[in-house]
């Protein structure tokens, strides 16, 4: 389904191949042999940019996970360690340069590379443990946003939310900033700026600044964009934390993708031989790559899960029938031309019998009873129902004890879904979870309060009825197999984000200025001047560009909603996403919880 955005106006290869050539550079400036140190968070998201092909052509010979002790063994001139500016990682390079044998020779040279940004702090600890002095080159490798698909990128700042919402850090803002004027120079200047929240109202004030600042950034490139959209997170509290619906969305919920890759169980992916038993089924999780590369992924993936099944069942009979056609080939010419077909046959044929593993492992999970009575809960509590007293569900999920962040999730989404819960609800609550779950998840409790999720209802009203009537957020009449309304992703429940996203397109946000005033944070709109020469002329019929960038996290729900409104037929406008990270409910509260240690005696 993204696919199409590749062959739309929008070609992100632009940007990766800056990336590519940024990496490069640095390499070629560490003569010789090398052996690179990663910090294990980077591996997925330069997998991304580079392959190890890329590396190798620059003499990478070797390369380690960073962790304490002695370096491995490696007969290389030059150790490279690709690191993000965190202290506790400077412990570790510390340990690894310090028991390097200064005896051996030849010597081996160090150097340093922060993603995304060098750190001051870094490099002063680095001194103060008398070991900066041996890093020859110290350099920044400013990995911002990076290409995840065709329509799609993402910063991966895990804690980027946390900061934001709760330690009041904006480091990920000014990433966030910078990544912004990297993409303006390659893909142009973008003339109009909207945002709602008042993280997306500090990006656009640094974007206005570092553009005021380097007056030579004024780029000749014609825009590619014409509106950029900064959404807060917070703006939109609710969507997260309800079950996603897509088939990418519930692959995410219940196995987790990591920079495009997952792991899956094997037991359903072992080919099946007859007679066999099942002593031999493979025990390593299979990893698959999801991306629009794989055509059937693609159609797929932005669906909601109920209409896969018959999508995977006509394309296996359109696999058969073409598998079919070599009986009837009878001329050497017929015979070279089902030849010549046969690999793509095969890959679609592997890919199809992936997918259908892939849906029959989530349909044991959506099947479940557990799963239709969660379900209910969310979708009671989206609509309204019941929303202002404790509910008997989460009552007995709790007595029962299933997995916390499931309790957290659901009791978060009942408080956003009142406006806050009245104080006695509320301190059943955290009572409950407490004398359950341990008195340790206080903190937990406290985070959830301050970034506005778990919270009393302050003013003593609750606006979400009118914010959900206004923005048509609840839909009765949803349809899943052929969608004309974004709310197919949750099967009922729009994503407030992508609603805003849809009306200020058309009919722009003055028709619901009452309803932003609810939603918390500032709204608004600032133009960038363009050079003369590089106005547009819009062709009839040619689509607006906007770039929604979600900044504290964006579902895979969401993005699939931003494709459906792309590919509507008189939508007008096709979307571009780029977030600070890609989170589902589970990741999500997980950034926000908070680890005690146990004691050590």
């Amino acid at each position: 389904m993204a696919a199409h955005l590749s062959s739309g106006r929008v070609n992100l290869t632009a940007l990766r191949e800056a990336g590519r050539r940024e990496l490069r550079e640095f390499l070629d400036k560490c003569a010789g042999s090398k052996a690179i140190v990663w910090d294990e968070y980077l591996t997925g998201p330069f997998g991304l940019i580079a392959q190890y092909s890329l590396l190798k052509e620059h003499e990478v010979e070797k390369m380690f996970t960073l962790k304490p002790g002695r370096l491995p063994q490696a007969d290389v001139k030059n150790i490279i360690f690709f690191v993000r500016p965190k202290l506790e990682l400077m412990d570790i390079i510390t340990d690894n340069v310090l028991r390097e044998d200064r005896g051996r020779s030849p010597q081996r040279d160090f150097h340093i590379l922060f993603v995304p940004r060098r750190s001051l702090l870094c490099e002063q600890w680095l001194k103060e443990q008398g070991v900066l002095g041996s890093f020859i080159h110290r350099e920044q490798y400013s990995l911002d946003l990076i290409p995840f698909d065709g329509d799609l990128l993402s910063m991966e700042s895990e804690s980027a939310f946390k900061e934001c919402y709760l330690e009041s850090d904006q480091t990920s803002l000014y990433h966030a900033a910078k990544g912004l004027m990297t993409l303006q120079a390659l893909y142009g200047t973008i003339p109009q700026i909207f945002g709602k929240g008042e993280c997306a109202r500090h990006v656009a004030n640094m974007m206005i600044r570092m553009k005021r600042e380097f007056p030579g950034s004024q780029n000749s490139v014609f825009p590619v964009f014409d509106t950029l959209l900064l959404l807060d997170r917070n703006v939109d509290l609710l969507t997260p934390l309800a079950t996603q619906l897509t088939y990418e969305g519930l692959i995410d919920e219940i196995y987790g993708i990591q920079n495009t890759y997952v792991k899956l169980p094997p037991e359903k992916f072992a080919p099946k031989k007859q007679g066999e038993s099942g002593k031999d089924l493979p025990t390593e999780p299979k990893k698959l790559q999801l991306n629009s590369a794989e055509e059937l992924y693609a159609e797929i993936r932005d669906k909601n899960f109920n209409a896969v099944g018959s999508v995977l069942s006509k394309k296996a009979k359109i696999i058969s029938a073409a598998f079919e056609e070599r009986h009837h080939a009878k001329t050497v010419g017929e015979i070279k031309q089902f030849v010549s077909q046969l690999p793509h046959m095969q890959a679609a044929r592997s890919s199809l019998a992936n997918h259908t593993s892939i849906a029959e492992l989530i349909k044991d999970i959506t099947t479940s009873e557990d799963f239709f009575d969660n379900l209910t809960v969310e979708q009671e509590f989206m609509s309204g129902i019941d929303t202002d007293k404790v509910n008997n569900y989460i009552e007995d999920c709790i007595a029962q004890k299933h997995p916390l962040i499931k309790i957290l999730r659901l009791v978060c989404l009942q408080s956003v879904c009142n406006s806050g819960l009245k104080q006695k609800v509320l301190d059943h609550y955290k009572r409950e979870i407490l004398q359950t779950y341990g008195y340790e998840h206080i903190l937990t409790l406290n985070n959830l309060e301050k970034a506005g999720l778990l919270k009393p209802q302050t003013s003593g009203r609750n606006n979400y009825p009118t914010i959900r009537k206004t923005l048509r957020l609840w839909m009765d009449d949803v349809n899943e197999q052929n969608p004309n309304d974004i709310s197919y992703v949750y099967s009922g429940y729009a994503p407030l984000s992508v609603r805003l996203a849809q009306l200020l397109a058309r009919p722009g946000w003055r028709s619901i200025e009452e309803v932003l005033k609810m939603l918390p944070g500032p709204h608004f709109e600032e133009r960038q001047q363009l050079p003369t020469g590089l106005q547009k002329k819009r062709q009839h019929g040619e689509n607006r560009v906007t770039l929604v960038f979600f900044l504290g996290g964006v579902t895979y729900a969401e993005i699939a909603a931003l494709r459906f409104l792309s590919q509507m037929e008189d939508g007008g406008t096709e979307y571009v996403i780029a977030t600070t990270k890609l989170i589902n409910g589970t990741s999500w509260m997980k950034s926000m919880m908070e680890k005690l240690e146990p004691a050590p005696f």
